[in-house]
């Protein structure tokens, strides 16, 4: 049963790229947009983390915080904030805690071959920390677009 707009959004705690522990308490009374990706580095997470950094200003007047997770870790995630110039932190979940919790760790099927990973989702959760809205077609090249409710 997948996670929807109205619950609660799931208590976290998990380390960023600089092994600092963020929780979801840590932003109570802030909007957050947390957005699940499959893997650092590869064409369409690369083209989604860029589209949220290139309107990350917007993002932040409009009172969102930004954080992107994965199953990577704590150095890759350095790796690729670095060579893209990601403004936003990226939470490590090698433990699987947080993809079970949102319930976005599933099959997946590429080119014929079927397989577990992150299915690519974000939550955008409102100050008193309720999902406010659940994106389950991310639009990459216009993700910002979608959480702020325009597109191109």
């Amino acid at each position: 049963m997948a996670i929807e707009a109205g619950e609660p959004a799931p208590a976290f705690s998990a380390k960023d790229q600089d092994g600092n522990e963020v929780k979801l308490s840590d932003f109570k009374g802030k909007k957050l947009v947390l957005y699940f990706y499959p893997k650092d580095d590869t064409p369409t997470c690369t083209t989604q983390a860029c589209n949220l950094r290139d309107n990350y200003d917007l993002l932040i007047k409009k009172g969102y915080s930004v954080l992107g997770v994965s199953v990577d870790d704590q150095k890759s995630h350095l790796k690729f904030i670095k060579k893209h110039n990601l403004p936003f932190s990226l939470l490590s979940d090698t433990d699987h805690k947080m993809v079970e919790a949102y319930q976005v760790w599933g099959e997946k099927t590429n080119f014929g071959h079927t397989y577990m990973g992150i299915i690519r989702t974000t939550f955008v959760i409102n100050e008193e920390g309720v999902i406010e809205e659940v994106i389950q077609k991310v639009e990459a090249k216009n993700h910002a677009g979608q959480i702020l409710g325009k597109t191109e």
